[in-house]
């Protein structure tokens, strides 16, 4: 087994909500992947809010998507 060293910040490391100095490199990608995925949803949330998408109902977005399919269909 090798290991390796990555140095984070504190402030990473508290955001990260890192309880242990050791870890394995699947936790440690857990961890990453988690955040990671949490900042894209938190972007894609505020493109929604910025661009009117949020206000949409599930019948406006179903059309919407059906309308894209159709004319990709039709390409």
């Amino acid at each position: 087994m090798k290991t390796i060293s990555v140095s984070i910040s504190d402030l990473e490391y508290n955001q990260l909500g890192i309880e242990n100095d050791t870890l394995s490199f699947s936790e440690f990608v857990d961890i990453v992947s988690k955040e990671i995925s949490k900042q894209t949803l938190n972007k894609c949330v505020r493109h929604a809010e910025k661009y009117g998408l949020s206000k949409m109902t599930i019948d406006e977005i179903s059309d919407e998507v059906k309308e894209v399919r159709n004319a990709k269909n039709n390409h």
